[in-house]
């Protein structure tokens, strides 16, 4: 466990440890970070299922959170969830894989371990990590997280801060496709990892980018709808806030050049004389947000 998120240096900091949390919507994730970004522990539980009320799952959260006090010392939590967020009442606004609305999540979890709570979105969590220690790191201006997985957001980073515009900043992938083969689906429901699972019958989009490579044309056809888009996406991204860099993550990131040169591509061809931004893979991988909550933690609390 005992290995640098962030950092090459060795453990031995002042500061006490946080704990970050990360819950979404197959697994709850947990880390405790040194603060010079040493991981001193992570582990991960499966998310409760059919907890609308959240109960079992702040249970959980609580566990771990108490877990991590009393076995390394945290004095801070950050927790992150998915969906729409309003951070500053804490609540979950949507979140559907997790069948929640309006729970006032930071309250419950707050009340329930007794620590100083920072609570925020997931891939703004994200964001924030790749910004500060991942892919997009020294980047100047603003920077733009696209998790491309189960579902699909995006997360903008405006000099050092995130935008958060009560909860709705980035929900690229709920936006509703007005023309074409695709007219009434979801942005998500084409562009996002699982959903190129799900139209190819198949259990993830590893699977289907194995079928890509050796030139399967119903899988071809299904990974270019899902690149077009998402380029679609990402140049209006580029034309409202202009981002230096979009940092891309998530499972289609994993497939490497079969996904980016088509991707950059589909962006070229699309973007006019809008600033290009850089298109890079995520350093981080599918640790972005518990390490981006780690941050929030440390933020708040972690340095008392």
């Amino acid at each position: 466990m005992s290995r640098p998120a962030s950092s090459d240096a060795a453990p031995g900091q002042q500061s006490p440890p946080v704990l970050g949390i990360d819950v979404g919507g197959t697994s709850v994730k947990a880390r405790v970070a040194a603060a010079d970004g040493w991981v001193l522990a992570e582990w991960r539980e499966p998310t409760p299922r059919d907890d609308s009320s959240g109960e079992r799952t702040v249970a959980l959260v609580a566990a771990m959170a108490l877990r991590a006090e009393r076995e390394h010392g945290v004095r801070a939590v950050g927790l992150v969830i998915p969906g729409i967020v309003d951070e500053s009442s804490g609540t979950s606004v949507a979140a559907v894989n997790l069948g929640w609305r309006d729970l006032p999540v930071r309250d419950l979890v707050a009340a329930a371990i007794g620590l100083p709570l920072a609570f925020g979105h997931d891939v703004r969590a994200g964001a924030l990590a790749e910004s500060v220690s991942g892919a997009a790191a020294g980047s100047p201006g603003t920077v733009v997280f696209v998790p491309v997985g189960t579902g699909l957001a995006a997360a903008a980073i405006v000099d050092g801060v995130p935008l958060v515009s009560g909860g709705w900043a980035g929900e690229i992938g709920q936006v509703v496709i007005a023309a074409g083969p695709h007219a009434g689906r979801r942005v998500e429901q084409i562009a996002s990892a699982g959903a190129i699972a799900r139209r190819l019958g198949l259990e993830n989009a590893h699977s289907a980018a194995q079928l890509v490579r050796s030139d399967d044309a119903a899988a071809s056809a299904v990974w270019h709808d899902a690149v077009d888009t998402l380029a679609e996406s990402l140049v209006w991204i580029a034309a409202t806030v202009a981002p230096s860099v979009i940092v891309i993550g998530g499972g289609l990131a994993e497939a490497g050049s079969l996904f980016f040169e088509p991707l950059e591509a589909a962006i070229d061809a699309r973007i006019g004389i809008i600033r290009r931004p850089r298109v890079v893979p995520a350093l981080h991988g599918d640790a972005a947000a518990v390490i981006g909550a780690t941050l929030l933690a440390r933020a708040i609390g972690g340095a008392a």
